[in-house]
């Protein structure tokens, strides 16, 4: 397992859509609770991780995600409420070629809308979800109806109009970005959820992790109840990343410390393999499109993973 020390406490990562090698890692000094945050851009090289380039900010940083339309941009949310906007072919410790600055609390989640390429989604604790073009000054939409904290907000992978959210009012919400109110809201936990994602071969199914353990997967035509529970975690589910190369599998990672590896058509025991390579909440998760089985995760513990699924440590 190849390891990359961070100095703050991680976040989120997210492998590059056009470089395989390449990370973006967001990070937050004191846990994120106050002090600065970086942006890294990693290069996961054959025998360890290197530092391509680092972008510091005032406040902490909690997700990140690369653009679809331009393999050196990549935009980081933050807990002042802004979105920058970074070129990695700028010096180190450069200034965003873009600060987007309308929500009013932390933003929690920002991702890049796969099939609309010029537009990305952000998710704050204002209550609040807004479109954004990079190329405009102001966001293209807004969207208010959750009661608490938005955690996640992420576009389908096959239609560019339909995005899903959860938030601490329990419930997840289907959207499409041409209506202003959501065309579905399923009470889907009976406590906050933390995390979503599309399965990426179905687009009809959305994956959630709260703070009750569970992860449940859902037919969002069929809101009445969960297509399947996985109960495997003995804390509150942080993240949920569906693979992109498998319709039956994803992965989470816990404040238990932990990443899970899922295959669901093993029902009797759909654990693939157990993780507890770090020492503190594990907050950030993603595949890597291009190398089959890759995986990257980053936690409290300042440390950026990276590993490869199908090699025998690894499997249960």
């Amino acid at each position: 397992m190849k390891r990359f020390r961070t100095h703050f406490n991680g976040y989120s990562v997210e492998f590059s859509p056009f470089e395989e090698q390449r990370l973006g890692c967001v990070t937050s000094q004191h846990f994120g609770i106050i002090g600065n945050g970086r942006q890294y851009i990693l290069d996961v090289l054959e025998r360890d991780i290197g530092s391509f380039k680092q972008f510091d900010t005032r406040d902490g940083l909690y997700d990140c995600t690369w653009s679809e339309e331009n393999e050196c941009h990549i935009a980081s949310s933050s807990g002042d409420g802004s979105i920058k906007i970074w070129d990695t072919q700028a010096p180190n410790g450069g200034r965003p070629i873009k600060s987007f600055e309308e929500h009013t609390k932390e933003v929690y989640s920002v991702d890049w809308n796969l099939v609309h390429k010029d537009t990305f989604i952000t998710g704050s604790w204002d209550q609040s979800i807004k479109i954004w073009n990079p190329r405009m000054e102001r966001s293209l939409k807004t969207f208010r109806e959750h009661r608490y904290c938005i955690y996640s907000a992420i576009w389908s992978p096959r239609n560019a109009h339909m995005f899903a959210s959860v938030s601490g009012d329990r419930t997840l919400k289907i959207w499409d970005s041409r209506d202003n109110r959501s065309i579905n809201t399923i009470k889907a936990h009976d406590h906050e959820i933390l995390t979503c994602d599309w399965n990426k071969y179905n687009d009809k199914e959305v994956v959630t992790g709260s703070v009750d353990k569970t992860i449940r997967i859902w037919d969002i035509r069929y809101p009445d109840r969960p297509v399947q529970i996985l109960r495997g975690h003995t804390f509150a589910v942080r993240r949920i990343k569906c693979s992109p190369h498998s319709e039956s599998m994803l992965a989470s990672s816990s404040y238990d410390m932990s990443v899970i590896v899922w295959d669901r058509a093993r029902e009797q025991d759909p654990i693939l393999a157990r993780l507890d390579h770090h020492t503190e909440f594990v907050v950030g998760l993603d595949w890597n499109m291009f190398v089959d089985g890759q995986m990257a995760s980053c936690s409290w513990d300042e440390q950026v993973c990276v590993w490869n699924l199908g090699r025998p440590q690894f499997q249960r």
